[in-house]
């Protein structure tokens, strides 16, 4: 099941840079950073990709990539997000007005996040050690935009088998914007490869998925 409540973005400026944020706990080795790294790569080698290590604050991520993109051009721009990412995503597109596409986007990470204070493990090297903090809620919170303006300048694919984010909350929260509803799959998407065309066009990319 899909659903489009706003139309796709009209005449959008060719993409020039595009920013990839991973989830909680993740990486730039995600599966889905690599899978669009690679890609882009092979098709798209012009784009400028940056896929940074997030920190843990949420604050100083915000921060870093406010610093990394500060001389990017707003128009020719995207960002990516998954999970948390998305979240960070959508922060970053508020603030800056550029196109997001979103996948499983955590909607209230504050709320989400709380029963995580402690020290936490890596997923793609568990001998990395990190300490999710109790004021990282509050920064979460404080970073919370009040409303997705401009919901045009979206896309948000959400699964209803998503065993860690409640589909129905995302799929409300970006009702307004290009929305996809994927019957089935996982918080993860293990299926991206189904719906990297469907993100690529959203970003005015195109060649062929498979290479």
């Amino acid at each position: 099941m899909s659903a489009s409540a706003a139309p796709a973005v009209q005449a959008a400026a060719p993409l020039t840079h595009l920013l990839y944020l991973h989830g909680f706990r993740s990486s730039p080795r995600s599966f889905k950073a690599q899978r669009m790294q690679a890609w882009m790569q092979q098709h798209q080698p012009d784009v400028h990709w940056w896929c940074p290590q997030l920190p843990p604050s949420p604050r100083e991520a915000v921060e870093l990539l406010e610093r990394g993109t500060a001389d990017w051009p707003r128009e020719g721009m995207a960002v990516v997000g998954s999970s948390l990412g998305g979240f960070y995503a959508t922060v970053m597109a508020e603030r800056l007005g550029c196109r997001a596409a979103l996948i499983n986007p955590a909607v209230e990470p504050a709320r989400d996040l709380a029963k995580y204070i402690g020290e936490q493990t890596a997923f793609h090297d568990p001998q990395q050690h990190f300490f999710f903090r109790p004021e990282f809620v509050d920064e979460l919170r404080a970073l919370h935009p009040p409303a997705v303006t401009r919901p045009q300048r979206y896309l948000a694919l959400v699964a209803t088998g998503d065993e860690v984010l409640d589909w129905r909350e995302m799929a409300a929260r970006y009702a307004q914007c290009q929305l996809h509803v994927i019957q089935g799959s996982d918080h993860a998407l293990s299926d991206f490869d189904a719906h990297l065309p469907q993100l690529l066009a959203f970003l005015g990319l195109s060649g062929n998925t498979r290479g």
